[in-house]
């Protein structure tokens, strides 16, 4: 072990023991640390990820926990009509296709200002639009909003809460979890974007590139450039419900065009957030969702991903980029059948236990760049990427949206997902009381700073203190008696589904030997 204190952890529990003479100071320690290291009886050391504060084991539920029956995912309703669903062309017309004249704006800004990319931390970012992030597979990726719980921002499998983190972003986009944090009010108009004659009236993203790509032989101006960030940020990572480029990413734009270090990656996570949210919410509806829009390609990825192995998805040949994201592009499956429903949630409902299958980025032979694929294991931080991790594993207020009025704010609680780091689980507890943080906060005064110091706690700071452990998905009895006893009344096997199904080819009503030929 290297600076860190090791404590003797009973085989499946979390009660720590301190060493003799150092309870006071173990306690201080453990309630600001976040990793904490412990060894079993066996002598095997692992970490749980924390902070740790006293946890009683008489009281199951917590402020965590959803209050609100309407939040609780829409897989637990009492039917479903899988008719509505058929028609999934409409409801995920809100992807565009990549066209040749993308590709052409893509190729001929890039080469000009890759090194500003690099510089500023998005060039591998900026690869994934070269690939078939439009490509999706409709059935996956509603099968999993069915599991999405909108109170606890995470997919409620049976083995627990699972979710995209910043280490499955950083996987997958090659974002880093650190830099300036963007809200409506951190960046000014430094450029006017009347100087700069950007046009935001074009009706089509084809009208948008045709009118600010410059011409073949010609240097990339800054007009040019902050037009192009504009369209992309529209188009191929927040991916806005309409096909025209919004002037409310000119901010952004600029500031990347300034090489400002933003991160990109809690955007994006929140981005995520809303448009599950909004999705979730809109499965209950009597004629079925709404268009779905926002960064479901990251959902996409992430899904082949958790179920690559579980479903042998089949690759084909990858693509010439360094870039876990690209590699997931070809897993995804291109049969849309509305009977893929029950091979999903069947995949979904099979998790009972946590496997190696929802961690799929801490394994030694990630792709990616440099900075990650080396360091990508929680159990060995070098110096160099502490900082880095604890962006990873570090709770903190993410905000979403570029426009004031739309501003949320949402907790990214590491601690409910520890097991996807290689770290155990106990416990987890809430970064403030419910009261305290609301997705719908909006800051009318745009007093940002005020109200991250209200709910972050300055005075509750937390610290990262490397030290060498094995992973592992082990989880106290703590943990396991809270998560049983929320989850008791909710569980649901295969057939219990398939029970649920109203109007649909699936339906128990259409006889047993039929339902039987979708178990797999």
């Amino acid at each position: 072990m290297t600076n860190a204190q090791v404590c003797k952890v009973k085989d499946g529990d979390d009660t720590f023991v301190p060493i003799p003479g150092m309870e006071e100071a173990s306690l201080k320690i453990f309630q600001s640390q976040v990793l904490l290291p412990f060894s079993l009886e066996s002598g095997s050391i692992h970490a749980f990820l924390g902070p740790f504060a006293g946890q009683n084991k008489k009281i199951f539920g917590n402020t965590l926990l959803p209050e609100d029956s309407s939040t609780l995912p829409f897989i637990h309703s009492p039917k479903i009509d899988l008719t509505l669903f058929g028609d999934t062309t409409k409801i995920f017309r809100a992807f565009p296709p990549v066209k040749d004249r993308h590709s052409s704006w893509l190729t001929r800004v890039e080469t000009s200002m890759h090194s500003e990319w690099k510089e500023t931390g998005f060039f591998e970012f900026i690869q994934l639009a070269k690939f078939d992030l439009h490509l999706f597979d409709p059935q996956m990726l509603l099968s999993a909003i069915f599991f999405w719980n909108r109170e606890t921002r995470a997919f409620e499998f049976p083995c627990g809460f699972i979710c995209p983190t910043l280490l499955d972003i950083a996987a997958i986009t090659g974002l880093a979890p650190i830099g300036d944090r963007f809200h409506p009010d951190a960046f000014k108009e430094e450029i006017s974007i009347k100087e700069i004659s950007i046009s935001c009236d074009k009706k089509t993203y084809l009208a948008f590139i045709t009118a600010h790509m410059g011409q073949p032989g010609m240097p990339v101006s800054t007009f040019e450039h902050i037009a192009f960030l504009m369209y992309w940020l529209s188009a191929c990572v927040f991916c806005t419900p309409s096909v025209q480029v919004p002037k409310y990413y000119y901010i952004l734009a600029q500031a990347l065009h300034s090489k400002k270090k933003i991160c990109l990656s809690k955007l994006l996570l929140t981005s995520l957030y809303t448009c599950l949210d909004e999705a979730s919410e809109s499965l209950f509806r009597e004629s079925g969702p709404r268009n779905p829009s926002g960064p479901l390609w990251l959902l996409q990825l992430w899904l082949n991903a958790i179920f690559e192995k579980k479903l042998c998805l089949p690759l084909t040949p990858t693509p010439i980029c360094e870039l876990e994201g690209a590699r997931l592009t070809t897993l995804t499956p291109r049969k849309r059948l509305v009977d893929n429903f029950a091979k999903y949630v069947g995949a979904i409902l099979s998790f009972t236990k946590f496997t190696e299958d929802l961690a799929p980025f801490i394994r030694l032979n990630l792709i990616g760049p440099t900075w990650l694929h080396q360091n990508n294991q929680v159990g060995n931080i070098s110096p160099d990427s502490t900082d880095m991790w604890f962006g990873f594993l570090s709770w903190d207020v993410i905000i979403s949206s570029m426009r004031q009025k739309d501003v949320r704010l949402y907790p990214y609680q590491p601690q409910l997902f520890s097991r996807q780091f290689g770290l155990c689980q106990m416990k987890p507890l809430p970064l403030r009381r419910k009261e305290s943080i609301d997705a719908e906060i909006c800051v009318e005064e745009g007093n940002y700073e005020k109200v991250l110091d209200f709910i972050l706690r300055p005075d509750k700071e937390l610290k990262l203190t490397p030290s060498t452990f094995s992973p592992s998905f082990l989880v106290s009895k703590c943990y396991l008696r809270w998560w049983c006893y929320y989850i008791v009344d909710k569980l649901l096997g295969f057939n219990g589904f398939l029970k649920k199904l109203i109007n649909s080819p699936l339906s128990c009503s259409q006889g047993p030997k039929q339902s039987g030929t979708f178990r797999n």
